[in-house]
């Protein structure tokens, strides 16, 4: 099982903070470096300064959606990081939800999957310097362009952030890795029928899937005080990342078998209860979906992960400082050593 960080987007951190996690996580063998983008930073900004300044570690999307830049956007962005970073860029995609597209971009929540799936094959025409044709349901294109730039490579590895069922076919179908949030390693099962069932579709085996969930990481020796530092995480996507209608991660916490908890814990958040909603997050969820704990406690928790056929994992590092983020790092460095 190899290492990913991901960096948070909400602006929290300096540069130079940002900088220093991720050259620290370079030297400490980590795969890769990733950044997501909801409304606070963007992750491409942030991922072309980074490629400036590290040498080997991968960096992605983590994640970018679909709706918000076009299809030749995303490609062009693609090939321009994997130039700047000397082919290194990884693409993370996902369809973000009715709060992001709706709420924040002012675009119509439409048909997510199917325009996944469009975006990719006009990602990868364009990366292999095709002339531009392409005649889809949400996309038609036929001026015959064709990318200027010569990237790198003729592909750069695209990773989908999916946890439908449909979404998850289409991952199994034509994805190159999975980067699911709110994933439990105890129930990997939920997940691996549609993935299998997309990568039959697709004429190849599931096992050719990067399995790379984002897993926020707390080390500390009191088990309280670990939780409650993620707690407010789980809250924010179980209650608040959608609306009443649809919201995946409500979905697939109920799933886990915490219907109500995820009912109540929606309830509260979206009529402004939201310590009331960080105070109803189990501790069993917070356990099956976060590893929060004594430095020990991180070792055995991810062995767990890597049983469950996680070969990237992707870590959240929480700390008050940046000590403590760095810390974390080498503690989750040495615990997949002793994993491997």
């Amino acid at each position: 099982m190899e290492l990913g960080l991901i960096l948070p987007y909400q602006g929290s951190l300096a540069f130079a903070e940002l900088l220093d996690l991720t050259q620290h996580a370079e030297t400490l063998g980590f795969d890769s470096v990733w950044v997501p983008e909801a409304y606070g930073t963007d992750a491409i900004s942030t991922l072309g300064a980074l490629a400036a300044r590290t040498e080997r570690i991968r960096l992605g999307t983590g994640i970018v959606n679909v709706f918000s830049r076009t299809p030749a956007l995303l490609a062009q962005t693609a090939a321009t990081l994997d130039l700047i970073s000397g082919g290194r860029f990884i693409l993370g995609l996902g369809t973000s939800g009715h709060q992001v597209i709706s709420g924040w971009h002012g675009v119509a929540f439409d048909r997510p999957v199917l325009r996944m799936r469009e975006t990719i094959a006009i990602v990868r025409q364009v990366l292999r310097r095709e002339r531009l044709a392409f005649q889809g349901q949400v996309f038609k294109l036929d001026q015959g362009l064709k990318l200027l730039a010569r990237p790198v490579r003729a592909s750069v590895p695209i990773f989908l952030a999916t946890l439908s069922p449909a979404g998850l076919r289409l991952t199994g179908e034509l994805a190159d890795g999975w980067s699911p949030t709110l994933f439990s390693p105890d129930h990997m099962d939920l997940f691996r029928t549609d993935l299998e069932a997309g990568a039959r579709a697709g004429g190849r085996s599931v096992d050719s899937l990067v399995i790379a969930p984002h897993v926020p990481v707390v080390v500390d020796d009191d088990r309280i005080r670990a939780r409650d530092a993620v707690r407010p995480w789980v809250a924010l996507y179980v209650g608040g990342m959608g609306s009443r209608k649809k919201n995946f991660y409500n979905e697939v916490v109920t799933r886990y078998g915490y219907a109500e908890e995820a009912r109540q814990i929606q309830d509260l958040y979206l009529t402004g209860r939201q310590r009331d909603a960080v105070r109803l997050v189990p501790d069993a969820l917070v356990d099956a979906i976060t590893i929060a704990g004594p430095a020990g406690y991180v070792h055995e928790r991810l062995n767990a992960w890597s049983a469950a056929g996680v070969t990237l994992l992707v870590a959240g590092v929480e700390g008050k400082t940046q000590d403590e983020r760095r810390r974390t790092l080498e503690i989750l460095a040495a615990a997949t050593a002793a994993v491997h």
